[in-house]
């Protein structure tokens, strides 16, 4: 398993197993032949027709009143035969401006619907998930987003296949090869923003392309695709928490250094914060040691016993573990081990997504973690419940069919391919031919599923295009969802509002 872990990289949400389904509990697993799975489609009833309503929400100081949509998309092959429906919701502010921009909102896994950044990050209503204290019990009641984006964009969440309530059409390896791999991927979600603009007749307005994790590797991807093979411009990308290079998270190779560079200033980002002293000034110095002196005694080796004492000590003071066990691990410490050793002395677990996010570890004395992620499986049941009920109960969209906030058969039936940094590649290739397209990176300090310094090294190693600073990464206190505390959720937003130019 990489050391980087993703629900590809859910929430990865994200990696290797990938984010979101990082440390995943076994389970027993039902083996369903492919012609009953196409029999149970065909008595599947349709989905209903597009249903909207009308709302309002306090945001950003005002009242703003606005149209929710439920609807649907249909996906077609190169035949024009019907292959999968994908769902949507939409929150639109009438009025008609064309200068108003619309932004297409994706999650990652891949296996997640876009729950997480609806009713947690920028949706007009949000419910609690993700912060220390949540938990799955808590009464799924939707409050006002102050945090909201809808009063500078419109916003379109869209689920792919196998998320939500969107669906396929065909059976089990037609349903792989047309939806779960990374390529046909990006260029069915691409048509969906494509017949979405056509459908409600907004082609000429600003376009925004916001992934989240693994919806971080489809964004510039999208946005490339749309830019040079379907034919629609757009205008800025936003990426949430991304999985940008799944290559420099593998430790397959014993001589890279990247993936234990990449982890080291989150590990110490959280020590910060439990110490009370975290800010960027003191995460300079972190990272100037992550690139600098940690790298050169981590690449010394084990001959150079001044090296190793140096990096020992220093790997102890960042992350608060043990000296002895540093030792043990020479310098190189793994997620899994930081997350429990971390809180050994009152027996919880920290999770991938946020180390300081802890639940009780219901095997403490096991020397393997033997459960699920504590913040993953927390935010299951009132992201579910919040969105089940809003699509129900108050826009009448009317259906009997499950809601899939995370799908584990889709994750485990999707297919990686080759571990590259095409994300990076696409999103080169975007930028270079639009001058005028806007990038935002933001992240967490404390994410381990994604780490923020990943995308640092990243940014650093782009071109210049000739400005200053052409990408622009912010991070915030938190973890992979970060937006679900408050303080970051509006530093997020106002940000957003600059790159926007609202």
């Amino acid at each position: 398993m990489s050391k980087t872990l993703h629900l590809s990289a859910l929430l990865l949400l994200a990696a290797g197993t990938t984010p979101a389904f990082a440390q995943k509990a076994e389970k027993t697993e039902t083996k369903t032949t492919t012609t009953e799975k196409k029999d149970d489609e065909a008595k599947r009833p349709p989905l209903p027709d597009d249903k909207t309503i009308t709302q309002t929400a306090r945001i950003g100081g005002r009242v703003v009143s606005y149209k929710a949509t439920i609807g649907k998309i249909p996906v077609r092959d190169d035949k024009g035969k019907e292959i999968g429906q994908v769902v949507y919701t939409a929150y639109t502010v009438p009025g008609g401006d064309v200068r108003r921009p619309v932004t297409f909102a994706f999650n990652g896994g891949p296996g997640a619907s876009s729950v997480y950044l609806n009713m947690g990050a920028v949706g007009p209503k949000r419910v609690p998930f993700g912060a220390q204290g949540d938990a799955p019990s808590d009464a799924p009641i939707t409050t006002d987003n102050p945090n909201s984006w809808l009063d500078f964009t419109d916003l379109v969440f869209i689920d792919p296949i196998g998320t939500g309530f969107s669906r396929s059409l065909v059976d089990e390896a037609e349903t792989k090869k047309a939806f779960y791999a990374n390529d046909p991927d990006i260029k069915y979600l691409s048509k969906v923003v494509y017949d979405w603009l056509v459908k409600e007749g907004r082609l000429r307005s600003p376009k925004y392309v916001m992934g989240e994790s693994y919806g971080g590797y489809r964004a510039p991807r999208i946005a490339y695709e749309l830019q040079s093979q379907i034919g629609v411009g757009v205008n800025g990308l936003v990426m949430v928490s991304p999985y940008l290079d799944p290559a420099s998270g593998d430790d397959a190779t014993a001589l890279s250094p990247l993936p234990w560079m990449i982890d080291l200033p989150s590990m110490a980002a959280a020590q910060l914060e439990r110490q009370g002293k975290l800010n960027a000034e003191s995460m300079a110095g972190v990272e100037a040691y992550a690139r600098g002196d940690y790298l050169r005694d981590l690449m010394r080796g084990r001959s150079d016993t001044q090296a190793v004492d140096r990096l020992v000590t220093r790997v102890a003071e960042l992350t608060g573990l043990d000296p002895a066990l540093v030792r043990k691990l020479g310098g190189r410490v793994d997620t899994r081990t930081y997350l429990r050793e971390i809180h050994r002395n009152d027996s919880t677990i920290g999770s991938i997504y946020d180390s300081n996010v802890t639940a009780f570890d219901p095997f403490p004395w096991s020397s393997q973690q033997r459960s699920n992620d504590p913040l993953l499986d927390s935010l299951i049941a009132p992201t579910t419940s919040a969105m089940v009920d809003f699509v129900t109960r108050e826009v009448g969209w009317k259906t009997d069919a499950r809601y899939h906030a995370l799908s584990y058969e889709v994750n485990s039936a999707w297919d990686r391919g080759k571990p590259d940094d095409t994300p990076v590649t696409d999103l080169r290739k975007a930028i270079a031919n639009d001058p005028k397209m806007k990038v935002m990176i933001v992240h967490g300090w404390d994410d381990l599923s994604c780490p923020y310094f990943a995308s640092r090294l990243i940014v650093d190693q782009m071109p210049s295009y000739g400005v200053a600073q052409r990408v622009h990464l912010n991070v915030y206190p938190g973890g992979h969802m970060f937006y679900s505390r408050s303080d970051s959720g509006a530093a997020f937003r106002r940000d957003a509002m600059a790159m926007y130019g609202g």
